[in-house]
Formats: C-alpha cells, structure tokens, sequence
C-alpha cells in the first residue's frame, strides 16, 4: 500500500496544479492585452471551460492526458489573446527567421484547435457511447473536429460582419483570401495526427479509469 502512493499521488494532484496554472496563465494575459475585446473572444473557451471541468471533477473526471492537453490549449489561446495572433513575437521571430509571409502563429492555433479536441471528444465518445473499440472512433472524431471548427469560422465570420474593422485583430486573415480554408485544413491535420498518435496512450488511460472496450460505458470515479 505505502508503495503506490508516492506514484498515485502525483497523478491525482495534476489535474489541480493544471488548473491552478492555467487560472494564473489566464489573470497574466488578461493584464495589458493588447485589444481587451479581442482577448476575451479568443480565451472566452478558457473562461467557460476552465470552471465546467473542475465542477465536473468529482462525477467526471478527465485523464491526464487530457488535462495536460486543455491546459496547453488553454495556454496556446491564453497567448495569442495577449498579444492578438497576428502580433505573437514568437511567430514574428519564425516568420523572420524562415521567410515566411504571416506570422504563423495563427496556423498554430488552428492544429491546436484539431489537436486537443480530437481527445476531448475521443474521451468522450468512449465514455458515453458504445463506440469504445469501434473502428468508427476514429472517422467520427476527425469529422467532429472539423465540424467544430467549421462552427469556429462562422463564428468569425459573424464577428466580421458585426464588427466590421474593428474584428480584424479577432480574424487574424493577416491578408490571407484563402484563410478560412487554411485554418480548417490545419484543424483537420492536427486533429488526424491526434488520433494517429495519442490513441493507444489514450486507451491506456481510459482503462485506468475503468472503461472497458466492451461496455463502452461511464468510467468509474473512483479516487
């Protein structure tokens, strides 16, 4: 018994220094952001899903692989409403430094937004269907994600359209025509590396948490 402890206490306590770290990566790039309208819609998931996922901690709870994955998104999000995407220094130095024609950063967004959710909704689909074990798991993640962020560029075309100039800053095209296609294209390819690459350590994770390939059902919440 005195064995796993020191090995299962690490693990339990990861999802609360996460969200620790996340809430305070969030309060730092709120301070002196640099359009406060344009923080707030880039981290407004950060700002609703942070709370949802600690108050389902205890009936729900997530694998860590998961939750080291949404607090690097978070922070992903949290960055780019800092400093708007366009403007992000790190991809102002790769667009420099490799002769790029746009900041980057923006693309890197985009196969975050494929690459995170891919386990989100894989997670969530083992946990809440009969799709466990199923060789549909896969299609049917890839194609929620680039559902989700099809939703994601109406979204901003609806800025656009309220805003007007004032949502340049929020759309990030940077000049691009052809930026919502890139932007999907990215999603899609972060979303089919996610799937390709985490399945098996994902699976892993689920099993610890009791859902078995079989059931397809609820996992346990046990500890």
């Amino acid at each position: 018994m005195t064995a796993v402890v020191p090995l299962t206490f690490p693990r339990r306590r990861l999802p609360a220094v996460l969200a620790a770290s996340v809430a305070l990566g969030m309060a730092v790039s709120a301070l002196g952001a640099r359009d406060g309208g344009t923080w707030f819609l880039e981290t407004v998931w950060v700002l609703v899903g942070l709370p949802l996922v600690v108050l389902a901690r205890r009936r729900f709870p997530l694998t860590n692989l998961l939750c080291c994955l949404l607090a690097a998104h978070a922070m992903v999000l949290a960055v780019g409403g800092h400093y708007t995407y366009a403007q992000v220094p790190v991809g102002d130095w790769v667009r420099d430094t490799f002769g790029l024609s746009r900041n980057p950063y923006d693309r890197f967004g985009h196969l975050m937004q494929g690459f995170v959710p891919a386990v989100l909704v894989r997670e969530l689909l083992s946990r809440t269907s009969p799709l466990r074990g199923s060789r549909w798991l896969a299609p049917l993640t890839v194609c929620a994600c680039l559902a989700f962020s099809a939703v994601f560029e109406m979204l901003e075309w609806l800025a656009a359209v309220v805003g007007g100039h004032s949502a340049d800053a929020f759309l990030a095209t940077q000049g691009d025509v052809w930026d919502t296609q890139w932007d999907m294209f990215c999603a899609l390819i972060g979303a089919t590396v996610s799937v390709l690459v985490l399945s098996r350590v994902h699976d892993r994770q689920l099993d610890a948490l009791g859902v078995s390939p079989a059931s397809g059902g609820a996992a346990s919440t046990a500890g």
